[in-house]
C-alpha cells in the first residue's frame, strides 16, 4: 500500500496480489493525527497491507526538505501504530506532475482533479516501487 501524505489529504494505493500493478483506493481527508491512524488502519486492515510505502517529495536536486520531515514523522507514528507493517519510502519528485498530466489527458476537469490528484500521485508512486522491485527480482 502507498501514501501520498499531504496537509490535507492522504492518496492510498494498493497493488495486486501479484504485486505488479497499483489501483487508487480513496483519499483521506485529514481531520487529526488520531482520525488519520483510525481511518488507515481501517483500510490496511480490508486490503491486508504488508507493507507501506511513503513518497518522498525531495527537491528537483535529490535534497530533502521540511516536506520530507513531514513525512518521515508521519511514517514514524505510522510504525507505532502498525508494527507489523514494513515501512519504505520512495522518491515521489514528479509523482504528481504525472498524475496532474493524466488526469489532464484524459480531460476530467479540474473539480474532479482536485479530488482524486493525491489518490493518483500514490498509483505512481506504489507503481514505481512495484517495477524497481520487479527488474531487482527479475
Amino acid at each position: 500500500m502507498s501514501l501520498d501524505i499531504g496537509d490535507a489529504t492522504i492518496g492510498v494505493a494498493v497493488s495486486d496480489l501479484l504485486g505488479i500493478t497499483a489501483q487508487g483506493v480513496e483519499t483521506i481527508r485529514r481531520t487529526s493525527l488520531a482520525a488519520d491512524f483510525d481511518r488507515l488502519g481501517a483500510v490496511i486492515r480490508e486490503y491486508e497491507a504488508e507493507a507501506l510505502v511513503a513518497g518522498l517529495p525531495k527537491h528537483m536536486n535529490g535534497d530533502e526538505g521540511e516536506r520530507c520531515d513531514i513525512v518521515r514523522a508521519f511514517m514514524a507514528e505510522a510504525a507505532r501504530h502498525f508494527p507489523d507493517v514494513e515501512i519504505h519510502y520512495w522518491d515521489e519528485r514528479l509523482s504528481t506532475v504525472a498524475a496532474e498530466r493524466a488526469l489532464l489527458e484524459a480531460d476530467i476537469s479540474r473539480k474532479k482533479r482536485r479530488k482524486v490528484i493525491d489518490k493518483m500521485a500514490a498509483v505512481y508512486i506504489l507503481q514505481g516501487f512495484l517495477d524497481r522491485r520487479q527488474h531487482l527480482n527479475a
